[in-house]
């Protein structure tokens, strides 16, 4: 697959003891993103941050967090990331969702990468 030119990025900001139906959050987007046909999902795991509640969340060794801080990056099509949304709305009790307008330079499937000979 090849997406290049406008697209729209989502980032999906939680924390990483947020759980689905006994499993994380972050995993259970990864799949349906995946199932959704999506470009791809990079799940991010912060060393330090806070959310609503103030509370600070470190990887710091005197202040050692369970729970810290994950992002989920999507990146596709306006209208598939919009199509999208509705399960975040589902999945995503407490966190946030930025959407971004971007610009794709190049991405290439491995087996657009395997035909082109590289």
């Amino acid at each position: 697959m090849r997406l290049t030119g406008s697209a729209l990025r989502v980032t999906i900001f939680i924390g990483e003891n947020d759980m689905w139906h006994h499993k994380p959050v972050f995993t259970e987007i990864v799949h349906r993103a995946r199932k959704a046909g999506l470009a791809g999902a990079s799940v991010f795991r912060g060393i330090e941050g806070f959310g609503a509640s103030s509370l600070i969340h470190t990887t710091r060794l005197l202040s050692l967090s369970e729970d810290l801080p994950v992002a989920i990056v999507i990146v596709d099509t306006d209208d598939r990331i919009r199509s999208f949304l509705p399960q975040l709305d589902e999945l995503v009790t407490e966190g946030l969702v930025v959407l971004d307008d971007c610009e794709v330079i190049r991405y290439t499937g491995r087996h657009a990468r395997a035909e082109e000979g590289q």
